[in-house]
Parts: C-alpha cells; sequence; structure tokens
C-alpha cells in the first residue's frame, strides 16, 4: 500500500515510518514545514518545528531508505492554529494548539492532499491504537497516550491513518531507533507550544493583544483586588501570577474563576468555587460509538486524570456531561474526550460548565 509518512524530526516519527517500511508499504517520508520564519537554530530547542527538525527528518529518512519531501504548509498553520490560539485566548477560552494542529493540519490538510495524490493513508508516530472495526484506541504505553489530541478526528479520517506505535513503549520506541541506527533515538520530546519557543506564553498574547488594563474581582464580595495588563493572560483554575495587591476578605488563596472579555475583567474566588458538576460542549465528533446516552469517563486535559461521567447528546450536536464526584478548574475552550475503558467515544469544545443543566446567557452555568 502507498502511503505517507509524517516525519516530525522526532524518534517516534522515525521508527513508525520505519515500521511501515517493515510492514511491506511503500513509504514516501514528508516534513511538514510550519513556522514562517525560524525562530532559533539551536540544538535542544524548546517545541518542535527547528531547522534541526528537517535536518533530522531527512536522515532519518535516509537511514530508513525512503525520500523524503518537505511541504510549506506555514500559511495554513499561521491561520488555524496560532491565529486560532490568540483568538480564542482574547475571547476568555483556553485553546489546545497541539490538538488544533492535529486537526486541521497534520490530519485535515496532509490527508487530504495525501489522498489527492493518490498515497491510501498517512502513518504518524502518535502513541496511540486503532480499533478493529474503526474507531481510537488508548496506546498501551498511558504515561505517552494521546488519544486525547486525536479524539477530534473524523472516522474517515481514522480510516486512513496507521499508528504503529501504539503497541509499544516510549522505552521500546526509543531502543529500537537505537537498533536502526536512527540518530534520533536519545532527541528529547517537544514539551512546549511550537510556535512559542521560549514558553512565554502571556508574552507572546501580549505582542498580539496588546495592554488591555482591567480589574481583578472577588466573586464573593466584589471588592477589586488588584489590576491585570490583559484578561486574556488568565485561565481558569490558575493562581500563580495574579499579584493581588488586596487580600480577600477571608484571607483565603484565590483562583481564577472567569474571564469576561466584554468587560476585560479576572473574576477570583475560593478554590471549592471552581467545582463544576455539569460541563456543557459544542460540536462532537462520534469515532467510537453512536451518539447516545453513556455512563463513561471523561478526560478534560491532555495529560489529565480521568473522571466518572453521564454522557448525553444534545440536539445541537453537542454533549452534556454530568459528574458524580465534581471537576476543578475545566474551562471553556478546553476539550472533553470521553472514554469506554481505553476506547475513545467522541470529543466536543467545552463551551459552559457549572452546576445546573443549564448555562446561563454569556457565560459558565453557576449553581
Amino acid at each position: 500500500m502507498k502511503v505517507l509518512a509524517a516525519m516530525s524530526g522526532g524518534v517516534d516519527s522515525a521508527v513508525a515510518a520505519a515500521r511501515a517500511v517493515d510492514a511491506g508499504h511503500d513509504v514516501t517520508g514528508v516534513h511538514l514545514a510550519l513556522a514562517r520564519r525560524s525562530q532559533t537554530n539551536d540544538s535542544g530547542t524548546r517545541g518542535c518545528c527547528t531547522p534541526e527538525d528537517s535536518r533530522d527528518a531527512r536522515r532519518a529518512a535516509d537511514i530508513i531508505g525512503i525520500p523524503c519531501y518537505i511541504w510549506d504548509m506555514s500559511e495554513r498553520f499561521a491561520a488555524d492554529v496560532v491565529d486560532d490560539f490568540v483568538l480564542e485566548y482574547a475571547a476568555g477560552r483556553t485553546p489546545n494548539p497541539c490538538l488544533r494542529c492535529n486537526e486541521k493540519i497534520k490530519f485535515a490538510a496532509v490527508l487530504d492532499r495525501a489522498l489527492a495524490l493518490g498515497f491510501a493513508a498517512v502513518v504518524t508516530g502518535h502513541h496511540a491504537r486503532l480499533r478493529v472495526g474503526g474507531g481510537l484506541r488508548r496506546s498501551v504505553d498511558l504515561a505517552k497516550d494521546q488519544s486525547y489530541v486525536l479524539a477530534v478526528l473524523t472516522r474517515h479520517q481514522l480510516d486512513h491513518t496507521i499508528l504503529p506505535l501504539g503497541d509499544s513503549t516510549k522505552a521500546e520506541v526509543r531502543a529500537e531507533a537505537a537498533e536502526r541506527g536512527l540518530t534520533v533515538a536519545d532527541k528529547p520530546d517537544s514539551t512546549d507550544i511550537c510556535f512559542i519557543a521560549d514558553g512565554d506564553t502571556r508574552g507572546f498574547l501580549a505582542q498580539r493583544l496588546g495592554r488591555a488594563p482591567g480589574q481583578i474581582v472577588d466573586a464573593t464580595s466584589g471588592a477589586v483586588l488588584g489590576q491585570h495588563h490583559g484578561a486574556y493572560a488568565y485561565t481558569v483554575g490558575q493562581r500563580r501570577g495574579l499579584d493581588l495587591r488586596t487580600a480577600a476578605p477571608d484571607r483565603r488563596p484565590r483562583y481564577v474563576l472567569s474571564v469576561t472579555p466584554a468587560t476585560n475583567t479576572v473574576t477570583v474566588g475560593p478554590v471549592e468555587a471552581l467545582d463544576v458538576a455539569v460541563i456543557h460542549a459544542a460540536r462532537a465528533v462520534w469515532t467510537g460509538a453512536r451518539p447516545a446516552p453513556v455512563t463513561c469517563e471523561i478526560q478534560v486535559r491532555a495529560h489529565g486524570e480521568t473522571l466518572p461521567a453521564a454522557v448525553v447528546p444534545t440536539g445541537d450536536g453537542g454533549i452534556i456531561a454530568r459528574l458524580p464526584d465534581p471537576a476543578r478548574g475545566v474551562a471553556a475552550g478546553q476539550t472533553i474526550v470521553a472514554y469506554d475503558g481505553d476506547t475513545v467515544l467522541c470529543s466536543a469544545t467545552i463551551t459552559a460548565t457549572g452546576r445546573e443543566t443549564t448555562p446561563t446567557a454569556g457565560g459558565p452555568a453557576t449553581a
């Protein structure tokens, strides 16, 4: 089968491509150029998509014995991932850019082009498994499982995807890379947002959205506890970096409860005010089952814990998740993924949270 191997320049994608060759596929490698300009040429760069990554991808392809091309996706990446990231924060939501990149770039744009060029599937180094009969499962290496960031993919996209690493641990992948003579065997994993090389998300947003001074307000008393330079710099559940100039009336620590762009206000309160029992989410993608009420487990962060929940589809294509035990720090803009054991049932984008089934207009639902 003629397949396209996405080669990021890391160890996972290199071993995935090599395994695809071993499986008898006719493999062509492709490295995606996503940055409009290089942010650094140094080794050990935070993030990914550096010139070093491009060289590593081509070197790995040479060792494996496959051709490797570079596709310039920088304009699409800037619009669908970077601009989306900025706009989401400006709207008071908390996005996941890696998830959006998988959805819009690595699978929508790349897979569409691959199919148009006559390739049958795209091979990636994500740690996840495809389910027999269709759908997505967790990796056997739960510490490296990436099913959460792939849960936005449609059934059609998954049907044209090959995930060779899902049955292996990361340690096994590195050992195999060394045995194959791949020079990326010991290359560190990318851990940060690739387009924010220095890891300073607040500074990155400030450069694009500018300073916008506003108030930090106590949810209980309405008292102004401090000032900020841009509400976009705060996320639900945040405690550090609030710079409160006035202590709360009860002297207890305060956490961000909500961000309201319309008034440029950050509302803070006690930690128990973060508890939510109901999550509303839109644009559900069902890959592991037909839309139907289900008792399952949910995950709301890429590396977060799973929580028991009852998930019910809504008439507008979304879902409502009801939790028997409250969760904390759940923010609009995050993605909720529902699991049945290790199988992904669906994913959706969180729009509101609260303790009642109907969200209040213009903001999170409240008790």
